[in-house]
């Protein structure tokens, strides 16, 4: 037993309390930039710091989010009076975290395929990272279909990774989200998206049980089962949901803390409407169906600031409506009409 445990089992248990989600928040700066260059901001650590602060400081943001997964430029920024970011939002009662992978790179000998980096030195990275007041941490594997593709030597390469890093961190105090994407990119059908998914978890589980990872002081952060961007009939709704939740229920123990998904690409609408459907058609799976969303909380709130001082109170008031959006589709009360009536408030 760690030294750890009950400190994990607590964290992971409040990052998918009823009714809240985790933000993805911790874009690269290479990332950031590229979605300020499209909105003509300047491309700044004072903008990124700005842009940070105008999310973690939106007013009752924790009423729909447990934890922030930063990056580590953010992690070791503060507010403009000072306060560090991760003070700022342990007074605002939201748990830090951070992301600790080095990017999905070209995978030897496999063509299109990616596998992601980041194990060496990482023993200590999580430590330091424990210091400074994280408290979980976020590891993103990807996946890809198409022609011949994944491999299982993609599949398993990345399994093992997510393994060693979840290893890692629960030794070291950190809750592990570990995400393995299924890319939504390409034209796949549902039942080809299901068969990769199952395929992929099936191996990550198998994996993470060689590892000694403790399902109960973890979070699954997977993709949901959908149709590829370009395919031609996309999946409805309950068909996503349904596919989905029964895919996850054949995968993944029921021990496991919680399932926060990505957005992966879906529209905002999108998004929290497949979660919806998952809660309100299974209501009583063996653990919470939550999010773990970036742009689909955050991206109506960049377009509207635009670096713009003055537009921060709008912008924050989009985010904190997006983010009770997701939080009644957390629920399974999630609307469109909902959607509409939030947005006036």
């Amino acid at each position: 037993m760690s030294t750890y445990t009950q400190e994990l089992q607590t964290t992971a248990k409040a990052l998918v309390a009823k009714g809240k989600g985790i933000l993805a928040m911790d874009e690269s700066n290479g990332t950031c930039n590229k979605r300020f260059e499209k909105l003509g901001i300047a491309t700044t650590e004072e903008n990124r710091r700005n842009y940070r602060e105008l999310i973690l400081t939106a007013p009752n943001l924790n009423t729909y989010i447990s934890g922030a997964i930063l990056f580590d430029e953010t992690i070791r920024q503060s507010s403009a009076t000072g306060e560090s970011f991760v003070s700022v939002m342990q007074r605002l009662g939201l748990i830090p975290g951070i992301k600790v992978d080095g990017g999905a790179k070209p995978f030897a000998g496999h063509p299109d395929e990616l596998v992601t980096e980041g194990l060496d030195g990482l023993d200590d990275r999580v430590r330091e990272y424990y210091n400074l007041g994280a408290r979980f941490a976020k590891w993103r594997a990807v996946i890809t279909i198409g022609a011949n593709i994944p491999s299982a030597a993609c599949i398993e390469a990345n399994a093992d990774a997510l393994a060693r890093y979840a290893a890692i961190c629960q030794a070291n105090g950190l809750v592990p989200i570990v995400e393995p994407e299924v890319l939504i990119d390409g034209n796949h059908t549902l039942d080809r998206c299901r068969e990769v998914t199952a395929a992929t978890l099936k191996e990550v589980f198998k994996q993470l049980t060689t590892q000694g990872v403790a399902f109960d002081q973890m979070i699954l952060k997977p993709s949901m089962v959908i149709t590829g961007l370009s395919a031609t009939l996309p999946a409805p709704v309950h068909e996503v949901a349904t596919t989905t939740i029964e895919t996850l229920l054949q995968a993944v123990p029921p021990t496991v803390a919680g399932i926060a998904f990505l957005s992966g690409g879906q529209t905002n609408e999108q998004a929290a409407a497949h979660l919806n459907a998952m809660n309100v058609m299974f209501p009583q799976t063996p653990w919470p169906v939550t999010f773990s969303y970036a742009r689909a909380i955050q991206q109506s709130a960049l377009d509207k600031w635009r670096g713009d001082s003055a537009n921060v109170a709008a912008a924050q008031k989009i985010l904190a409506h997006r983010a009770a959006c997701n939080s009644a589709a957390s629920n399974g009360t999630y609307t469109v009409d909902l959607d509409r009536q939030l947005a006036l408030v």
